[in-house]
């Protein structure tokens, strides 16, 4: 990596146990030499798992390439037997629902190419994509600007609702890319990058790209480089003997879904507040890590809904790198549910589930609290029924709440242990109930009773999150979310306001209404403890109408 680093004229750096400098993110490093215009776009929404739609033009006219029978002038171009000689002077004719037909070939500069070629909303440029564009190279580089980086060295700069497919795309001058994209929903399908200096693709903007089909290989820099608040899907890639497969940053929240990453540097790089889906790719055999993760980035490795399915394993090839398949450098703990991963080759903070976990309860389906509990029982932070069910509106206990605490936070001894009269060695919930006294989460009654089997109240479970994971003193204004603020208990105000500032209430059906005196209910717990757990940086946010936000 120290070499690569070199060689991108980046320069030395320390490095950590990762295989990445730890002082600048990655995408900055690469775009150094270059005047960087402005932040990349914020986006605090997660994406949906949905496939972006990029519309593929209505094909009117058929313009003709080739780069040695061609000839440029405006007669030419109609037929295969008459074509222009460059993609240049076709783009000048071209309007949208233009498909440029090219001929197999060399498209250089000698041959009259002026780089970048920057294409035409609307029109589609074809080699062969049955061979993923052998014997079709598109070779060059030329400056095209960039409003978050820049002027960039592009072979080719895509425009929205285009499309590129079966071409060979390279890009050999310092810090050359193969294609940019930026603000542009297009395709980019069936074909091959290689040899360029910094990456086959990059995306970044407010792009929405669909990247399927595609091999990347023998790039110095990444396969792909997505950042600013990009998205879209790389699908059915092949990402092998490059730099990293690809680096992931900025807000960018893509999907990547079915590639190959195998035998490169490092499989994925994320830095930044990049959110990446991944489902059932293949991350292999990498010289330093599979995936490693900085800042704020955070995979979403599965969930109990959306199984990962993804193949992370034989990794670190590079004995010196000390690479492993997930390595999580962030203060986030990671959820990785339904992947095949060794559990021995994951550095940092994980909660690994493998495939198979049933938490398909019977009685959840389409419970406003079905993602919380599904969320939590793929953890075994809560469990179930012998008879499928999870019963979501029964009451839970004092000693049922101490445990889901201990699982879930795991908490570190702050107070001394107490001899509750009511709780004895033997009680099934004993350590739990110790761990969470001595977490600072919960606490006894007058007399040193626990009441283990108490119906722990709505009150006295949001209190014990707020004291256990010391959030401190509430702003008492943040009670007025609530239509029945005057019936919170007053020793318990400031730590539901602390609580309420932190978005760990949930109020189920009317968000207004906290009822703080009633029972709390498995679902409710459930939510609660999720919600705390987000807060933390453990857990990724789940959309919900019924989370009391701050103010």
């Amino acid at each position: 990596m120290r070499e690569l680093m070199v060689r991108l004229g980046i320069g030395k750096f320390p490095f950590s146990r990762a295989i990445v400098p730890t002082q600048l993110s990655l995408l900055a490093l690469l775009c150094l030499g270059t005047p960087l215009m402005a932040q990349a776009p914020t986006d605090s929404q997660l994406p949906t798992t949905s496939t972006p739609l990029v519309t593929s033009p209505t094909i009117t006219t058929v313009l003709y390439v080739n780069p040695t029978t061609g000839s440029d002038q405006p007669t030419a171009g109609k037929t295969d037997a008459a074509p222009y000689r460059t993609i240049t002077f076709a783009l000048q004719q071209a309007t949208a629902g233009t498909l440029i037909q090219l001929a197999p070939g060399n498209y250089t500069e000698q041959t009259g190419e002026q780089f970048p070629i920057v294409l035409k909303p609307g029109v589609v440029l074809r080699g062969d994509e049955n061979s993923k564009g052998a014997n079709f190279l598109i070779q060059g580089s030329g400056l095209t600007p960039s409003k978050a980086f820049g002027n960039q060295n592009a072979a080719i700069r895509a425009a929205n609702s285009s499309e590129i497919r079966g071409v060979t795309v390279t890009n050999i001058v310092t810090r050359g890319t193969g294609i940019w994209v930026e603000d542009a929903d297009c395709m980019i399908a069936n074909s091959t990058f290689t040899n360029s200096n910094r990456e086959g693709v990059f995306i970044v903007g407010n792009s929405s790209p669909v990247v399927t089909d595609n091999v990347f290989t023998k790039n110095s820099g990444n396969g792909i480089s997505i950042t600013g608040g990009a998205r879209g899907v790389i699908r059915n890639n092949v990402f092998n003997a490059t730099g990293f497969g690809l680096a992931i940053g900025g807000n960018s929240i893509p999907r990547l879904e079915g590639n190959q990453i195998t035998q490169n540097t490092a499989g994925i790089y994320m830095d930044g507040s990049s959110r990446a889906i991944l489902r059932n790719n293949v991350i292999t055999d990498s010289q330093g890590d599979g995936i490693v993760a900085r800042d704020n980035a955070f995979p979403d490795l599965g969930t109990a809904d959306s199984l990962g399915n993804n193949t992370i394993r034989n990794n670190g090839r590079d004995a010196s790198r000390k690479g492993v398949d997930l390595n999580n450098t962030t203060n986030n703990t990671f959820q990785a549910i339904g992947n095949n991963i060794d559990p021995k080759r994951i550095s940092g903070p994980v909660a690994f589930v493998a495939g198979g976990t049933n938490t398909a309860f019977s009685d959840v389906q389409g419970h406003w609290a079905q993602q919380y509990i599904q969320a939590l029982a793929s953890q075994a932070i809560i469990t179930g029924f012998p008879d499928g069910t999870f019963k979501p509106n029964e009451p839970v206990t004092r000693a049922q709440f101490a445990t889901i605490v201990s699982k879930a936070f795991n908490p570190a001894p702050r107070n001394p242990a107490v001899n509750f009269s009511d709780v004895r060695s033997n009680f099934w919930g004993f350590a739990a109930i110790q761990s969470a006294s001595r977490g600072g989460f919960m606490a006894g009654f007058p007399g040193g009773t626990f009441r283990p089997d108490q119906r722990i109240p709505k009150v006295q479970a949001l209190v014990a999150l707020s004291n256990g994971l010391q959030f401190g003193a509430g702003d008492p204004s943040a009670l007025s979310r609530f239509q029945d603020a005057n019936s919170i208990p007053g020793w318990a105000a400031s730590p539901i306001a602390a609580a309420t500032q932190r978005q760990i209430v949930v109020n189920y059906p009317t968000v207004g209404q906290l009822t703080p005196n009633r029972e709390a209910t498995r679902a409710e717990v459930a939510a609660f403890i999720y919600q705390a757990l987000v807060n933390q940086g453990k857990a990724q946010a789940i959309p919900s109408p019924y989370v009391v936000g701050a103010r």
